[in-house]
């Protein structure tokens, strides 16, 4: 009969132990090697065959191993032969046929070798489990007269528990574990073998009084065609574990795919959902929760918020507060997600979990009002962990909190929120839990849904789109109808104004200042800020009033924010939390508006910005502002992308395409101005004109595209040296004028040197060679003309005398080089 042999304590363990571990592997290797050093000075062998013939059998048999599914371990046949030795040989006989298999076990066809100390401590555990069931059979049980099955019993009992004893209390020292949760789910399972082993062994004792111990060797082959017979059945249990668990772990597949269909309905819960399953089931084995209910979190943590694929997105994602019928709407979600949930059929309750998650200590929640221990445990685990992460994490409607300041405002509804037990297992552990929370997020590697993904296949339905809906008109409640008729009357005169107005210039400065000193009227506000869409960044175009060097700052990403929401959503918000805005000081002593009115401007082309009114007051706005806004939103938007586009063309013209400075039509223009200026005040100025030496050289050896790279670079640099009110311009190919007005003589020398350095430093970042250089002339309004032809003729000619001067230098220099530069080609 196959019993099984202790667990290889070492099997599960690093290869490092603890302090305690290593001593406690100290004593007990010390323990062993005593008991096997006294067993060889005692040896004894008066029936040399009959021990030979055990001893042959025993290890024969312990090849017969058998491994466990879901078990570090195997069964094996080597503790019968041990409780026959015990019964019928010296402890030293004993001892070398219980030591022998163990090493036959551990290097018999293994794929992986235990370790040396894995391989000692087994053998000193097993001598000393066999000295304690020795001295039980022979010292304690067996003088007192029982029969030989109950000492065989004693004895199996306590080689039992000496030897799971001591491998359950390594294990739980290196691993830092309980040692009873070990010795229970490692080891105590295997006492029926040993039970059974015993009445095996006394069957064997039996047979060998009535007809000798040669008889006993017949037992080998009935223990071998059990062996196959066992192995057969694990085999088929294996396959079965193999296939319940290739369920289950498609069942938690299934499960992290709602739950990113969760996230593409939400997008701020983006991780959220993965970081509140790592704190719910630390939190859950921190209070001892039983298993199946930690499984059933383990689900609920990621598909708590699935009843809010029945909530419109807008809500969900709206930059501000709910209105009390949004909020009518938000709440029925726990209900929604348990009647998806109640179709799973989870084995665990997972349903109960995910209907309550948002009920209340103090019995205020919602759905059903519970209150206290009315609420399942998981379900006020879920809620603070829950609380805890939004509070830490970044949403439309607020800003992330730090998280000890998170914890301190879950603390505060210790008793009334949330199950104070709970609070107290997260104050005290919080800053580890989001440690391994990181430590989990970082190496899953999780990627978003592609939902920001914009298709050109199908440009529109097959049937076609639906007209638009005209807004209807709010209901006119005043009970003064004269009032309400004459400012009707002032509201259409005003709006008529404003729609004249906006069309009549092409400057978007011109139209976005008569837009915010007519709307003023209409609509009262403390600031208000235009901003344009620019590669998907929405930048302050115009803003004025409050706070005006706050708002000109911002860069709002498309998304974000208040307006980053509206012009993402193409919807209105109204009262949204200014300090949402992307950059908007959070502390109220710093941002005194509480409330934000913002409409997308939609022109012909899609979005070209936002419009966004701020106040001071909280809840400032009315559904009537937001009509007149909504009424002059797309006159606006049209008057912003005509003037945009104006802007466009005009920069196209006066611009140059390469480098971004002005070009040769429009150094024209504001030399003419300069020297118009000159005139009047009797000014100085100087014109420069740099020419790149070696550029042509440039072009030759690595292509056009890298002379642009020079150019470019070369510009950019001039422009950073030049002062704020130089004028800096690029007349034609590798020509650049510089306007310097005020620019005395003793500053000239130094300011061609830096332009060399800088013509140098653009040559070698970009192509590596040094040979690049400038040829830079001057000259001043006055002494050397007194127009702007006349001006750059003379800084030409300068500047060409300066070139032919550089050639000269570079041709007495190159044959200095040429004998080089040949024993380098000849290498």
């Amino acid at each position: 009969m196959a019993v099984c042999m202790p667990l290889t304590p070492g099997e599960a363990q690093p290869l490092v132990m603890p302090f305690r571990a290593r001593a406690f592997w100290i004593l007990q290797v010390i323990a062993g090697v005593g008991v096997i050093a006294w067993s060889a000075a005692n040896w004894q062998n008066a029936d040399p065959l009959r021990f030979c013939a055990y001893l042959l059998v025993a290890l024969l048999a312990s090849t017969l191993r058998v491994s466990l599914p879901g078990l570090t371990g195997s069964i094996s046949v080597n503790f019968l032969f041990i409780l026959i030795g015990i019964s019928e040989l010296t402890l030293p006989q004993t001892m070398l046929m219980g030591c022998s298999p163990v090493l036959v076990q551990s290097l018999w066809k293994l794929k992986q070798r235990p370790r040396y100390a894995q391989l000692i401590f087994q053998l000193a555990n097993t001598a000393v489990a066999i000295a304690v069931s020795y001295g039980v059979y022979h010292r304690i049980a067996q003088p007192f007269g029982h029969s030989v099955t109950l000492v065989l019993l004693a004895a199996a009992f306590a080689y039992f528990v000496t030897g799971s004893a001591l491998a359950a209390a390594l294990t739980a020292l290196t691993q830092n574990k309980a040692f009873r949760r070990v010795w229970h789910d490692g080891h105590f399972w295997s006492l029926p073998y040993y039970l059974l082993g015993a009445g095996v062994a006394a069957l064997v004792s039996y047979i060998n009084v009535l007809i000798g111990w040669q008889t006993s060797l017949l037992v080998l082959p009935i223990i071998y065609w059990t062996y196959r017979s066992y192995r057969v059945y694990l085999r088929r249990l294996s396959q079965e574990k193999d296939h319940v668990e290739s369920i289950a772990s498609l069942h938690l597949r299934t499960i992290e795919a709602l739950a990113l269909a969760i996230e593409a309905k939400d997008h701020s819960t983006f991780d959220h959902l993965q970081r509140v399953r790592v704190y719910a089931l630390e939190v859950a084995k921190e209070l001892e929760v039983p298993k199946d209910e930690i499984e059933a979190l383990r689900a609920a943590s990621l598909l708590h918020d699935i009843g809010k694929l029945a909530i419109p997105e807008h809500i969900i994602n709206k930059p501000g507060k709910l209105t009390p019928e949004e909020f009518e709407k938000m709440k029925i979600h726990p209900l929604v997600g348990a009647e998806i949930l109640e179709r799973v059929n989870f084995p665990y309750p997972v349903v109960p979990i995910v209907r309550a998650h948002h009920e209340r200590w103090d019995g205020s929640g919602y759905p059903y009002g519970l209150r206290g221990e009315e609420i399942p445990m998981c379900a006020r685990i879920l809620a603070a962990v829950d609380c805890l992460d939004a509070l830490n994490s970044h949403r439309q409607y607020r800003r992330a909190v730090p998280l000890p300041e998170a914890m301190e405002v879950v603390a505060a509804e210790s008793g009334r929120a949330f199950d104070p037990r709970v609070v107290d297992v997260l104050k005290r552990r919080y800053l580890e839990l989001e440690k391994l929370a990181q430590t989990q997020m970082t190496g899953a590697g999780r990627q978003r849904l592609s939902t920001d993904l914009r298709l050109s296949n199908a440009a529109a339905p097959a049937s076609g789109f639906a007209p638009e809906k005209l807004r209807p008109l709010d209901v006119i409640t005043d009970g003064n109808f004269l009032s309400s008729i004459a400012a009707a009357r002032q509201e259409a005169q005003t709006l008529f104004e404003l729609s004249h107005e906006l069309g009549n210039s092409l400057s978007l400065d011109d139209t976005l200042s008569v837009l915010s000193v007519r709307l003023r009227k209409l609509i009262p506000y403390d600031s208000i800020a235009i901003y344009v869409l620019r590669e998907h960044v929405l930048v302050p175009e115009h803003v004025s009033g409050d706070n005006f060097r706050v708002f000109s700052s911002l860069q709002i990403p498309v998304g974000e924010g208040v307006s980053g929401w509206v012009a993402a959503h193409r919807k209105p918000i109204v009262n949204g939390d200014p300090a949402c805005e992307p950059g908007y000081p959070s502390d109220a002593r710093f941002s005194p508006l509480r409330s934000a009115l913002a409409v997308p401007l939609e022109a012909l082309s899609g979005v070209v910005g936002v419009l966004t009114l701020y106040k001071g007051e909280g809840d400032a706005f009315t559904s009537d502002h937001l009509r007149i806004m909504l009424a002059v939103s797309s006159k606006v938007a049209l008057s912003v992308e005509n003037a945009l586009k104006y802007q466009q063309a005009e920069n196209s013209a006066t611009t140059d395409y390469l480098t971004g400075l002005p070009n040769a039509r429009s150094l024209f223009l504001h030399l003419d101005q300069e020297i118009a200026r000159c005139k009047r005040t009797g000014a100085d100025m100087a014109v420069l004109i740099c020419d790149l030496d070696g550029f042509k050289e440039i072009n030759d050896r690595f292509g056009h595209l890298e002379g642009n790279k020079v150019l470019r670079s070369f510009g950019h640099g001039v422009r950073s040296v030049c002062r704020e009110y130089d004028y800096v311009a690029r007349m034609g190919g590798d020509e650049f004028v510089i306007i310097a007005p005020g620019l005395k003589h003793e500053a000239a020398a130094d300011k061609i040197a830096v332009l060399d350095q800088l013509a140098r430093e653009a040559g070698h970042q970009v192509c590596g060679t040094d040979r690049l250089s400038v040829s830079t002339g001057m000259a001043y309004y006055g002494e050397d003309g007194t127009d702007g032809d006349q001006l750059l003729a003379e800084a030409d000619r300068r500047m060409y005398i300066m070139k032919q001067q550089h050639h000269r230098k570079s041709e007495e220099i190159k044959p200095l080089t040429a004998e080089p530069e040949l024993a380098r080609g000849n290498e």
